[in-house]
């Protein structure tokens, strides 16, 4: 009987939650958004368009791989086994993954399953894949080369025995750290040993040279101790990677040493670090030597974290990308740059041009990156091809930076690309991190309007294809609010699982449009779902606001921002974002100078009120702009009335009290015979005040205090509701505008404290109310079920870590269901609840997940169909107690996505191949066909790419012969062949493909014979002509040009 009491106390006759039944109450994952653990390793597949990251095992997550497309295009792959992600690569139609347990997994982007896992013999160091092969090679800690079939998913007979023993007997066993395949030459392979590089050829089937970094007593190198330099050592080896054309090799030390190597002749020909040259040469002066003089403390680099060598569309434009090797006292550590230009021509340059060519690049550059993190790893964006390592053509380079951040930059310029409609919105959690996050409803048709248009390069991610989704299921779309902590907003529509019509993301530029690039931290943000206006409020004080509009001086640069007006209001339309042609810019900025903001609301109809830490409160009008209020709550917050004896105790000033809750309705007052908006603002000391806003007769409003009263405890939540229906009495623009025709709103509000909720109707009156038995709620919001029945509930998230559905206005348990295994309930507080039931809370540090409390149940949830009363409550809260222990979180939750990644459409570009003057040198070309049986063997059955692609060629050919033929002639062609097919088993075909495999090999055979005769010929004439140059430069003759060759 008590929750019939409680409404009568509250004034209200009706029962708004009598339609809804406790098995209603079931808490259901949608979707997931942002990654759950810190990022390890970044790949990106520009044949498809597809981006990947791996994350690794932490105590907020396993390991994981994201593969994201275009829009909202996202598949997840798990780890078998709780493993981080070591290695991530994109071969063909498959994920390529080495985890920390030593298993190689492969994934298929078709199926969007695991294929198979594999544990090497050995533990594994480095691996090799290229699209053109079926193959992965893996280095082991050992020193030995091992081959997976990826097709057969066996392993392959090939094994490479430790070849540096080769060059030094006495080394232990000597683990790979790094493969690479030659960028043109496929039979060529270059393994990076902990002690040097060595270079196998595949055709010869040994190791043909060998490159060892030695440092004579007198060379620096690359260490900054002058007490090292005078010893012999060998600085061991990190990476090792091919020029694009494969004309010299690259290895990178610990000493942040940069070798260039011939590897024709196995000599260095420059030894350098980011600063110095020639460091392998005794005496040789570095900068430190120069600038510090052996003075003050000593310097230490950063190890070299990755080297790629990158090429423009002509491979021997090139340049090396760095990341690591800067010392750690320079203010700004990134990427570092070497734009080198066009090699050389190694046959016709001498050994000072090409020496050169390294030690004097054309430019050097740092990528900037945010201070105080340096880049631990970066992923390459090609324009088009997979090869050359993924470094040709490159439009932007994604960095992982050592705080678990991502930042896009644009190359080789280093300008930072923001993620908004660039990447996927799950990526935007850790670009930079997310340090608030709010959840506002707003009308579909205004939100379908609101599409930005910014000046952005190419895309980045265009692949894979949305599957379906239900059509939209209301009306309203749920945005989101993202800060972060580089000072921007971004704004995105998290759908209810249905199709989000417009999935683009929306981002206001907070310090531009404050002034200022430091100390920019968002604490409260407030999204008008009526005008479409944002306002954010800062920690340090001011509150901007952005506005829906058009900018007309686009692409240029705004005048230098005047200095703010202190408690006013600043005009910052001018401070708009040059590179932004229609969306959200800075209107207006209000800097109050009374702590950072602790309240803040937006209202639809031009009203803004914020609420600061020391205890202002001010209300904006918009229409001017114009303050039109100001005040500290201290002068309505009523002393609660106690005995003499405690009042007389009491002992100092009163405790500090600050607005923690604010917002706007439109209901009658008690005591009013008119209806009229109404703000109402709820305190951390547990006040609810109430103010009239009125219009005055000069064209202003005047704000009028109604009255409040007190809950003793922190309010966390306040609901305007309508007393005829239970329905949102909010400031509607509808509402408010007949509000001059005397509509009048029944209204009473639902204020919900740490400790207790309350029903009363405002501004004084007591209501009914009920205490939370000694728990905490973190977070409350009233919902409306959606569904045949309709009704109203109060929805709680509790410090115990479960969820509690309670009957308006009687206050009665509806449900209860436990959500710590799905939330962090030590982040609850942060959680939002939407008015459909729609929960977004966070799961982990960057990741946020999607609930609604009217769940149907199944796998992935969490039904809480127990009826009440409710379990007892104990009172451990995020807020006063030690944090619960989080429980694993469950990845069974996650729907399957129905997303489609592959495109069969899309073809991999044939494989570079040597250059005309490396096979008039003599290299032998080798194929990828003849990598199959080098590698697999000659017993090898073909692959079914092989099988597919001879059917296509067959078929091809079979077509092309029916061109000509009459129509009787094709028919009984086509009934041959379908006979032919019939009577053809598969291992009859097999063997025929084999066949005719082998006799291609054999004319390869003979045609390579005869060519070699030819060459040897063709080489003759080339050195009869070359002598008569040499004669007739030095008598003074004619020289003659161009050289015509022969053709073969």
């Amino acid at each position: 009987m008590t929750h019939l009491l409680r409404g009568k106390q509250a004034g209200i006759q009706g029962d708004f939650s009598a339609g809804l039944a406790s098995d209603l109450f079931a808490i259901e994952e949608i979707t997931r958004y942002g990654v759950n653990s810190q990022i390890s390793q970044i790949a990106y597949d520009p044949v498809q368009s597809l981006l990947a990251v791996g994350t690794n095992d932490t105590k907020f997550g396993h390991g994981q791989i994201y593969v994201f497309g275009q829009k909202r295009v996202s598949v997840t792959f798990q780890i078998p086994g709780k493993a981080s992600v070591k290695f991530l690569r994109f071969c063909s139609d498959r994920i390529i993954c080495l985890d920390s347990k030593n298993n190689l997994s492969m994934y298929s982007l078709e199926s969007k399953k695991l294929i198979n896992e594999y544990s090497p013999p050995a533990a594994v160091t480095a691996v090799e894949t290229d699209s053109s092969l079926d193959y992965a090679l893996i280095g082991t800690a050992s020193g030995e080369v091992i081959a997976y079939d990826m097709d057969r998913e066996a392993m392959a007979p090939f094994r490479l025995p430790h070849f540096w023993k080769e060059q030094n007997p006495r080394a232990m066993a000597t683990p790979i750290v790094s493969l690479q395949l030659h960028p043109r030459d496929v039979g060529t392979l270059l393994i990076g040993y902990s002690e040097g590089a060595v270079i196998y050829s595949f055709k010869q089937n040994k190791a043909t040279k060998f490159l060892h970094y030695r440092l004579t007593p007198g060379a620096p190198g690359g260490d900054l101790d002058p007490a090292v330099w005078k010893m012999d050592r060998s600085p061991k080896l990190t990476q090792a990677l091919w020029h694009p054309t494969g004309t010299f090799v690259l290895t990178g030390h610990e000493d942040s040493s940069l070798v260039f190597w011939d590897p024709i002749q196995a000599r260095i020909v420059m030894a350098r670090t980011l600063q110095d040259t020639k460091i392998d040469q005794p005496g040789a002066v570095t900068s430190i030597q120069s600038g510090q003089s052996g003075k003050g403390p000593m310097v230490v680099k950063e190890p070299l974290f990755k080297i790629a060598w990158c090429a423009n569309k002509d491979p021997d434009d090139t340049g090396i990308l760095v990341a690591g090797g800067a010392p750690t006292d320079l203010p700004t550590r990134g990427l570092t740059f070497f734009e080198l230009g066009r090699t050389p021509v190694y046959a016709t340059s001498s050994w000072q041009i090409i020496s050169d060519h390294f030690e004097n690049p054309k430019r050097q550059r740092v990528l900037p990156t945010p201070p105080n993190a340096s880049v631990v790893n970066f992923c390459l964006i090609p324009r088009t091809s997979p090869h050359f390592a993924g470094a040709q053509d490159p439009i932007a380079a994604l960095a992982l930076l050592s705080s678990g951040e991502l930042i896009t930059l644009s190359f080789p310029s280093g300008l930072p690309i923001t993620p908004a409609n660039q990447l996927h919105v799950s990526l935007t959690f850790v670009h930079p991190f997310v340090n608030h996050v709010a959840l506002s409803s707003m009308e579909r048709t205004r939100w379908l309007g609101m599409t930005e248009k910014r000046a952005h390069g190419p895309p980045i991610l265009s692949g894979g294809a949305e599957g379906p989704s239900p059509l939209r299921r209301f009306e309203t779309r749920s945005v989101v609010q993202t800060s972060h902590v580089d000072g921007t907003v971004r704004l995105w529509d998290c759908g209810h699982g249905d199709e989000v019509e417009n999935s683009s993301l929306l981002q206001a530029d907070i310090a531009r449009a404050v002034g200022r690039f430091d100390h920019v931290e968002v604490a409260q943000t407030s999204l008008a779902g009526g005008s479409g206006e944002l306002a954010c409020g800062l920690r340090s004080g001011e509150v901007i606001v952005f506005r829906w509009g058009h900018n007309r001086h686009a692409g240029q640069e705004p005048p230098s921002p005047r200095p703010n007006n202190p408690n006013g209001l600043t005009d910052v339309s001018e401070r708009r974002d040059p590179s932004l042609s229609d969306g959200l810019f800075p209107f207006t900025l209000l800097d109050q100078h009374d702590g950072h903001v602790t309240a803040l609301k937006l209202s639809d109809v031009g009203f803004l009120a914020a609420g600061f830490e020391g205890g202002s409160l001010a209300i904006v009008d918009l229409r001017g702009p114009a303050v039109i209020y100001n005040s500290s709550v201290a002068e309505f917050a009523k002393q609660e009335k106690k005995g003499a004896f405690r009042r007389n105790s009491q002992q100092g000033s009163p405790k500090p009290d600050w607005p923690t809750t604010l917002e706007f309705s439109v209901m009658t007052l008690d005591g009013d015979d008119y209806s009229s908006i109404c703000l109402h603002v709820g305190t951390n000391q547990g006040h609810v005040a109430t103010f009239r806003i009125l219009p005055d007769p000069s064209g202003r409003y005047t704000v009028q205090f109604a009255g409040s009263i007190n809950l003793e405890s922190p309010v966390i939540h306040l609901a305007p509701l309508n007393a005829d229906n239970g329905s949102h009495a909010y400031a509607y623009q509808s509402t408010v505008s007949q509000l001059r025709t005397g509509l009048r709103v029944p209204g009473f509000l639902l204020a919900v404290s740490h400790l207790s909720v309350r029903i009363f109707k405002p501004a004084t009156n007591k209501g009914a109310h009920r205490t939370w038995d000694d728990a905490l709620c973190d977070r409350a919001a009233v919902v409306r079920y959606e569904g045949a029945t309709g009704g109203h509930a109060l929805v709680g998230l509790f410090g115990t870590g479960q969820a509690r559905a309670f009957s308006i206005p009687g206050l009665r348990d509806l449900g209860a269901a436990p959500i710590s295994h799905l939330l962090d309930p030590r982040r609850l507080a942060d959680a939002c609840i939407a008015s459909n039931g729609d929960i977004l809370g966070w799961t982990g540090p960057s990741e946020l997940t999607l609930l609604t409390v009217w769940g149907v149940g199944g796998a992935g949830t969490t039904t809480g169909r127990a009826p009440a009363p409710a379990p007892p409550l104990s009172s451990a809260s995020s807020l006063s107690s030690p944090a619960l222990p989080r429980e694993p979180p469950i990845t069974t939750a996650t729907t399957k996505s129905e997303d489609r990644l592959l495109n069969p459409d899309l073809l991999i570009p044939p494989r570079p191949t040597i250059s005309n003057m490396q096979w008039i040198a003599g290299t032998q070309y080798i194929t990828p066909t003849d990598m199959d049986v080098l590698i697999g063997g000659p017993d090898r059955p073909p692959s079914r790419r092989m099988v597919a692609q001879a059917r296509a060629d067959e078929q091809q050919r079979r077509a092309a012969g029916r061109v000509g033929a009459s129509p009787s002639s094709a028919a009984a062609g086509a009934r041959a062949e379908a006979v032919g097919q019939q009577d053809e088993g598969y291992w009859a075909y097999m063997q025929r493909q084999i066949n005719e495999r082998t006799e291609k090999l054999g004319i390869m055979g003979d045609s390579m014979d005869k060519l070699e005769t030819n060459s040897a010929g063709w080489a003759d004439d080339v050195g009869k002509f070359v002598n008569r140059q040499k004669k007739n430069l030095v008598m003074g003759g004619k020289l003659l040009f161009p050289i015509h060759f022969r053709k073969l």
